[in-house]
């Protein structure tokens, strides 16, 4: 029997689609699973009849390779991860690949690269962005690592890929070494989680203050998706915002819980970007607007004692309808721009040599940010690589400028009706602090000076200076 081309471990739903996916691309695959009754299952059902072979033990699995072999990890992220690779690594040999497919912690695939390649090992951190669907029918991947790693991954890894609608462009490419790829993962799913609630934002603004019907909503966001907002969660908000409760004949999203749970990954790029010193407040709200959701004993408990206005809009609503789609366009660019801002710091940082225009070519399709904007993001880091700032491109700051005032309005409506907004104030807020030639800093250094005598510089002199203030 031919060898396999790869081997999987771990068959949970993303392990078992990844298989597939992998087999319908034309490469024979070797899987193992912890739980034989669950490779087992797999075998006999969705692999039955295709080029998709079991083993029950680590040695079987590597007599079915062709070498370099090629393991992929499927497992929890963590400890399990860890434990995978110390249960692998006896039966690898110098230059065979493991790869980690999971949302790692990047600075844990730092340390396990650094560990393996001492042994002669390729370890390669893979960001795998698509859920359940995407790993199946084509995700965007996002794999670190080695260049030989890579190159001897790239025929897979670019049949498997989403495949840009542009111009049918694999979402692919080799990220950096070490941990770049699973660093570029993590900072796509803060640039997710912004997303996410900047949506949810105007969503509560048109729904509990203009008093939209779900099923008006869901009319709205499929027009705004036929144009610059098009994209996946503009998508799927249309249709949650149409699906009808079979329990209670209402909008099915009005019965979800007002929790919002979390995985790590947007707490990890706030976490990051403070360690680094790269600005990304609209992302930082976002991991509190989640945490502040969790709250939810105490936010019931406080509506009944703490007052506000009331969320009743009187105002014209189809005008307010386009301003929110402004916006919405307009604090998305500005959430973007932080997450590029953020990775072109941390190339710097850890020696990444990350390409911009490269990341956001292959979030265009099969991940969940996906957006028609992200071909125009691209095409500005083609424009100019060095760009330290998404904003200073003219298409962009054109598009925020012709579209702040319509931020500007939203916002001091949600302000007046009560409508927390913290996404979209802070998206603001970064781009009036961005623009500010001069910001309130001098009163905060000349206080440090004050109680800790910090020093300061001046504005007139050059050195290092303090005053005794009193």
């Amino acid at each position: 029997m031919a060898k396999a081309s790869i081997g999987v471990v771990g068959l949970g739903v993303m392990g078992r689609n990844l298989v597939l996916n992998i087999e319908r691309n034309g490469f024979h695959v070797a899987v193992y699973n912890r739980t034989q009754s669950k490779m087992q299952a797999f075998l006999q059902g969705e692999a039955a009849g295709k080029h998709i072979t079991g083993s029950d033990s680590y040695p079987a699995l590597m007599a079915q390779l062709e070498k370099p072999r090629c393991v992929l990890l499927m497992v929890t992220a963590g400890s399990a991860v860890d434990a995978g690779i110390e249960e692998i690594k006896p039966f690898l040999e110098p230059g065979d690949i493991l790869i980690d497919g999971g949302n790692s912690y990047f600075m844990d695939t730092e340390r396990r690269s650094l560990a393996l390649t001492a042994e002669g090992l390729h370890f390669v951190g893979m960001g795998v962005s698509g859920g359940e669907e995407g790993a199946l029918w084509g995700p965007s991947i996002m794999p670190g690592g080695t260049p030989e790693a890579w190159q001897a991954l790239a025929p897979i890894l670019r049949k498997i890929a989403a495949k840009a609608e542009e111009d049918g462009e694999p979402c692919v490419t080799h990220i950096g070494p070490r941990g770049a790829g699973h660093y570029v993962k993590t900072v796509h799913n803060g640039i997710e989680y912004a997303d996410m609630q900047l949506i949810a934002e105007i969503y509560d603004l048109l729904s509990r203050g203009a008093g939209l019907p779900a099923a008006e909503l869901a009319g709205i966001f499929d027009e705004w998706n036929r144009g610059e907002l098009r994209s996946y969660l503009i998508e799927i908000t249309a249709k949650i915002l149409r699906r009808t409760d079979e329990i209670t004949g209402k909008p099915l999203v009005e019965m979800v819980l007002d929790e919002a749970q979390q995985k790590g990954t947007g707490k990890w790029t706030s976490q990051n970007a403070f360690d680094i010193g790269a600005p990304i407040p609209t992302i930082n709200a976002a991991v509190e607007s989640r945490i502040l959701s969790s709250l939810k004993a105490e936010r019931v408990a406080a509506s009944r004692v703490l007052r506000g206005p009331s969320p009743r809009f009187t105002g014209d609503r189809a005008a307010l309808v386009e301003a929110a789609r402004a916006a919405l366009y307009a604090s998305k660019i500005l959430s973007y721009a932080q997450g590029m801002s953020l990775l072109r710091i941390a190339s710097a940082e850890y020696d990444y040599h990350l390409d911009l225009a490269e990341i956001a070519r292959i979030w265009r399709a099969g991940c969940i940010i996906r957006a028609g904007l992200l071909g125009d993001i691209t095409a500005a880091y083609r424009r100019n690589p060095a760009l330290s700032n998404l904003l200073l491109d003219d298409a962009f700051r054109q598009a925020v400028e012709s579209r702040q005032a319509a931020l500007r309005h939203v916002l001091q409506t949600a302000i007046g009706l009560g409508i927390p907004a913290l996404a979209l104030g802070s998206a603001l807020a970064y781009y009036d602090a961005y623009r500010s030639e001069r910001l309130p800093a001098n009163l905060t250094q000349a206080q440090r000076d004050f109680f800790g005598a910090h020093t300061y510089r001046r504005v007139d002199q050059e050195g290092i200076f303090h005053t005794d203030w009193e």
